[in-house]
């Protein structure tokens, strides 16, 4: 075996193992254990989930687009103003 494929396969066997310790350090087995300052709140119900991750961001989406929308038409804005010049009809 020559020197290139030994050095090939000891970084890849070292990658292979710190990628496994990494995997097996993240794993939601440590997440039993309760950390110092650790206080979860009750849980969401799922009409709460829905409302705050689905409908808040659709109606918050709504509101902003609403007032760009009514902004926009003010009559002092001059980027709201016709710049298009319509080309003659060819004779």
């Amino acid at each position: 075996m020559s020197t290139k494929v030994n050095k090939n396969a000891v970084r890849a066997g070292a990658i292979a193992t710190g990628t496994m310790l990494m995997l097996l350090m993240s794993s939601p087995a440590f997440a039993l254990t309760r950390d110092d300052g650790d206080d979860p709140g009750p849980g969401l119900s799922v009409l709460n989930t829905l409302g705050l991750f689905v409908a808040a961001p659709i109606v918050l989406f709504l509101v902003i687009a609403g007032l760009v929308m009514v902004m926009s038409r003010h009559g002092d804005n001059p980027h709201t103003r016709d710049t298009h010049h319509p080309r003659p009809a060819k004779s």
